[in-house]
């Protein structure tokens, strides 16, 4: 009954459901992968307020040349809770600008913190508004703490698409926190990524607003991962449907006017079946094209006879002519035959004298 399955057409069908359901299936793990990687995102975000701070040297690898940066840490280790200690360089601070917070846009004012082994690692030290005088003037910042400062902080991965940098209102000026950047700028090593400060010991500044983190939407990759999953059982379900409709006959609407003959459950041979199927159906145009020449010799017959029936009413018509006038003569010889036996017997008594 499956038979034709083995044709060369339904081979290929299957191999390409067989492909598009592998391929969505292996789209759907990798949305689930990312689902995975973002919860995990999500919940060292959450956690940061409860979790213990670990040593910045645990967690990032050191740079080690001056003006390079370290080896960027992976998005498994973004917003890890960490600590470290140092002391702020305020000559080689940086200030980006055009960053909104809440709506309002303003700067962050990120600081290098250098180690004891003169390794330095980037602190974005919190937002402050942009002064009256608009987006591009000089804004005011608080110093920062002289002398070592622990702090605590989480770990940004370095910002992507690299804005120019100029020296501006005393500072590097520039719009993205871009690492490898901005260590070409500096005259010691930088550590890979940056810190987002949350605490510091002494405490900063209060005109700092603190940056906010925002949580990744995981359970949109959870979504589309179900949503891949879906189609690769939809793509199985659509070949094993139409082939039972082809082993059932139903791949084909039936012609109008001809009865389809059902399938047997078994039969010899699928061709054999189906050049009779075929044979069936090319008899039944054969003769649905007999009835309708019979149809149009039957028009033809109607169209003699309502001739013929035409030409007996001319007939009657000349008939009744023929009568018309017949009686027409027969009425003038009447008249003749009168005036004539008028004519006779005003003549007698004449011919009676003599």
């Amino acid at each position: 009954m499956y038979r034709f399955l083995l044709r060369p057409r339904w081979l290929a069908a299957a191999a390409f459901a067989l492909a598009a359901a592998a391929v969505m299936v292996m789209l759907g793990n990798w949305q689930l992968h990312r689902y995975q990687e973002r919860s995990a995102t999500n919940d060292r975000i959450d956690a940061a307020d409860s979790v213990q701070a670990v040593p910045m040297t645990s967690v990032l690898a050191r740079p080690t040349a001056a003006g390079t940066p370290g080896e960027a840490p992976g998005k498994q280790l973004a917003w890890t809770k960490v600590t470290v200690s140092g002391r702020y360089d305020p000559a080689h601070e940086i200030q980006a600008r055009g960053r909104t917070v809440d709506g309002d846009v303003g700067y962050e004012i990120v600081t290098p913190l250098i180690l004891n082994d003169g390794t330095a690692v980037l602190v974005d030290r919190g937002w402050i508004p942009a002064p009256d005088g608009g987006a591009l003037a000089a804004p005011t910042v608080p110093p920062a703490p002289t002398g070592t400062v622990t702090v605590v902080g989480q770990v940004h991965l370095s910002e992507s698409r690299p804005a120019p940098i100029e020296q501006r209102n005393g500072r590097l000026d520039t719009r993205r926190i871009t690492v490898p950047k901005l260590a070409q700028e500096l005259p010691y090593p930088v550590y890979g990524a940056y810190l987002l400060l949350t605490e510091q010991t002494p405490a900063n500044d209060a005109a700092f607003t603190r940056i906010p983190i925002g949580h990744e939407d995981a359970w949109q990759n959870g979504g589309y991962a179900v949503q891949w999953w879906l189609f690769a059982v939809m793509a199985l379900f659509a070949y094993g449907y139409y082939a039972r409709k082809e082993a059932r006959g139903e791949s084909k609407p039936a012609t109008p006017g001809t009865t389809r003959e059902p399938v047997p459950a078994t039969h010899a041979g699928d061709r054999v079946a189906e050049a009779d199927r075929k044979k069936s159906r090319s008899g039944d145009r054969v003769e649905e094209y007999d009835r309708r020449k019979a149809a149009g010799g039957d028009r033809v017959e109607e169209y003699d006879r309502r001739k013929a029936a035409s030409g007996d009413r001319v007939e009657e018509y000349d008939r009744r002519k023929a009568a018309a006038r017949a009686s027409s003569g027969d009425r003038v010889e009447e008249y003749d035959r009168e005036r004539a036996a008028r004519a006779a017997a005003s003549d007698s008594p004449k011919d009676t004298g003599r």
